[in-house]
């Protein structure tokens, strides 16, 4: 059985933090990419937005587009109006052959905030969420008509943080919506990650790889700081360097004949901690996982 391993570009430029990375160029990220083993790479800012420009950087150095983020104001939108503006990233999307089509609803969200603590996240009370799980699957269905299915990302300082969250909104979409599956997201809001995957391993279309940095997060819930402070602590960092044993999770996802891809997303201050290094961590680390269970990749 064979998998997918990539990697998001966040580790080299930040888009939210153009001080961190910004300078950059986008050829050095692909390159660095393919020396450490990967086979794709996620859409990032630095990308031109012309899909016969991406393809040839992406042929230049045989990558694969796994996916992009798209961040959506769905909550404050109707589903028209969603679908309206996501179509320019949807056609680059389509035109750069990716495998999903990366939502998350950064409507009111706190993530970019230095200022906002991490207990001051939005949250929708039962009878908004009914709705709005409506207009999700309103969107999935629309996507799945376009051939790039929904990958919901599950995020800190979102609507979708906790592992209730996960379950209030799973339970009330449909089967053309599926889950972003985040370690690091996850453990950060202090959900049980494994069972949320033994939950729904068959509705998981995408899977981000991060690791936490176990004393930073304690002292990131502790003292309640903003997600950026946390993350300009270094509370991320790649598989293998930090507390998540990634060994119980791959062996779920073999088990339930997962084929799709492992992304390694894990932002970090470049300047802290060197791109390429970190990538290459990261891609041993899990290559030494996935040869356990018989993985081909």
């Amino acid at each position: 059985m064979k998998i997918k391993l990539g990697i998001a570009p966040i580790a080299w430029s930040n888009d939210d933090m153009p001080e961190l990375g910004g300078d950059t160029p986008i050829e050095q990220c692909l390159e660095e990419t393919a020396a450490a083993g990967f086979t794709g790479i996620e859409l990032g800012g630095k990308f031109p937005r012309n899909p016969g420009i991406t393809n040839f950087l992406l042929d230049k150095y045989n990558l694969n587009m796994p996916g992009g983020w798209y961040g959506s104001l769905l909550r404050n939108r109707s589903a028209e109006e969603e679908w309206i503006a996501m179509q320019d990233h949807l056609n680059l999307l389509k035109l750069v052959n990716a495998d999903v089509f990366v939502f998350a609803d950064v409507s009111g969200s706190i993530q970019g905030d230095q200022s906002k603590k991490l207990s001051t996240r939005p949250f929708m009370e039962d009878d908004e969420f009914t709705e709005y799980c409506k207009k999700i699957n309103e969107i999935s269905n629309r996507l799945s008509d376009e051939g790039i299915p929904m990958s919901y990302h599950e995020h800190m300082g979102t609507i979708i943080q906790t592992e209730n969250d996960v379950d209030r909104f799973m339970n009330n979409t449909n089967k053309n919506t599926f889950l972003l599956y985040d370690t690091g997201h996850l453990l950060f809001a202090e959900a049980n990650f494994e069972r949320v995957l033994k939950n729904y391993v068959q509705k998981i279309n995408h899977v981000h790889c991060k690791d936490i940095r176990k004393n930073i997060l304690e002292n990131s819930l502790k003292n309640d700081l903003s997600f950026r402070e946390s993350f300009l602590d270094g509370v991320f960092t790649v598989p293998g360097d930090g507390c998540i044993d990634y060994e119980p999770l791959i062996k779920i996802l073999y088990k339930n004949n997962y084929e799709k891809w492992l992304i390694i997303e894990a932002e970090q201050d470049p300047k802290k901690a060197n791109p390429l290094e970190y990538a290459k961590i990261g891609y041993n680390y899990l290559s030494m996982q996935l040869k356990k269970v018989d993985y081909d990749f």
